[in-house]
């Protein structure tokens, strides 16, 4: 058998042709609080995968979130957590007699340490109170952040200024069937936004089982997207969604407006996945740290960055991978190896080749296409 490529440039070959199918395909992770939680985690792919025994409340919520949008969630993981629910409780504006669960306390600690070790995208816990929405927003903050694991959560009435976290906000969903409550429908809002193809955005998604929400003004709504909340309403002949758009508002230096869209965070969540897990897979410990080697995984990336680039996530010719240089002169500097005034002596192929022991500082330059969603139409009449 004759040579082949290093498996490093393979792995992120493979990672780049398949990240639309991967991606525009998300995972849902959905928790329920029950009395008598199972430590059983259930892949649900589609409605014929929900088991015949559950519940009225949990085979809605599931089979909400797997309608999707122009294509179905990938799969739904449902989990369970220790919860003390009544099932009793009238339900507000229902039918005489008809009632609903109601969690009354409900314990997420060990199902989050569960959902760490699991792959998914997006996380919704049917039927929330307001109490626990924090806890659930902050344990997606940690994640994101001290645990550098991209996930995302959907919450209702939960402002919780953060990329990770989607705020859904209407207070009735009316269907034909039943009136929903704004923490009932936070299943569908997941599935709507695993179910949007990379390419596009879910802004204006149209929720065709809808038939009635809010009516708002054309102020109003600039006024709640402003605010950071994902809701849907009426344009006259549908119902759809307004903006496809997180809870984050309060811009800073290095963290603008493209963090507000879930199309673009989601886009680079997916590519901080793809090189964090092929880099872990096919490089660490498996190559001597030399100036080469680094310039073969920095090869394999940019590989990967044009790849997108022609799935269309990408703009052509604008992003690039590199080592960075300013890091791997802090390294040396802090680590007693070079003086600052050595290392401004030097040229930047020297400082590149630098020894830096087990490390290896790059930079990535993206530059992500959104979804069309603000269109300009000037008319001249003669």
């Amino acid at each position: 058998m004759g040579l082949r490529m290093p498996n490093v440039f393979v792995s992120f070959y493979e990672k780049g042709i398949t990240a639309i199918q991967r991606s525009q395909r998300g995972i849902v992770a959905m928790v329920f609080p029950v009395n008598n939680p199972s430590d059983n985690v259930t892949n649900i792919y589609t409605v014929d995968d929900i088991p015949e025994s559950w519940n009225k409340y949990k085979k809605e919520q599931i089979e909400l979130a797997l309608k999707g949008y122009q294509n179905s969630p990938k799969k739904v993981i449902v989990m369970e957590c220790q919860g003390e629910v009544k099932n009793t409780v009238p339900k507000p504006g229902g039918q005489s007699g008809e009632t609903e669960e109601q969690i009354l306390e409900a314990d997420f600690s060990k199902v989050l340490k569960k959902l760490e070790k699991v792959y998914f995208n997006w996380l919704v816990v049917p039927g929330i109170q307001d109490k626990y929405t924090d806890k659930i927003a902050t344990w997606i903050k940690g994640m994101r952040t001290t645990k550098d694991i991209k996930v995302c959560a959907v919450l209702p009435n939960c402002n919780a200024d953060h990329e990770g976290i989607v705020n859904f906000t209407n207070t009735m969903i009316k269907t034909k069937a039943k009136t929903f409550a704004t923490a009932d429908y936070c299943s569908r809002v997941a599935g709507i936004i695993c179910g949007t193809p990379a390419i596009i955005s879910c802004t204006y998604a149209p929720v065709p089982e809808v038939q009635e929400v809010e009516q708002y003004t054309a102020e109003e709504m600039d006024t709640k997207i402003g605010k950071g909340e994902f809701f849907f309403f009426d344009d006259g002949e549908k119902i759809k969604v307004a903006r496809g758009i997180n809870s984050f508002v309060t811009t800073m230096q290095g963290k603008g407006d493209d963090f507000k869209k879930v199309k673009l965070v989601d886009l680079m969540d997916m590519i901080h996945y793809d090189i964090k897990k092929t880099a872990h897979d096919s490089y660490i410990g498996k190559y001597a740290n030399s100036y080469d080697n680094r310039c073969l995984l920095i090869t394999a990336i940019n590989g990967y960055l044009h790849t997108l680039e022609t799935e269309g996530l990408l703009e052509r010719g604008q992003n690039n991978c590199y080592i960075d240089i300013t890091a791997v002169k802090n390294w040396r500097e802090s680590n007693g190896l070079n003086t600052r005034e050595e290392l401004e002596n030097m040229n930047e192929t020297q400082i590149k080749e630098l020894n830096l022991h087990d490390n290896a500082f790059l930079g990535v330059d993206l530059s992500m296409l959104d979804a069309l969603e603000n269109i300009t139409v000037k008319c001249l009449v003669e």
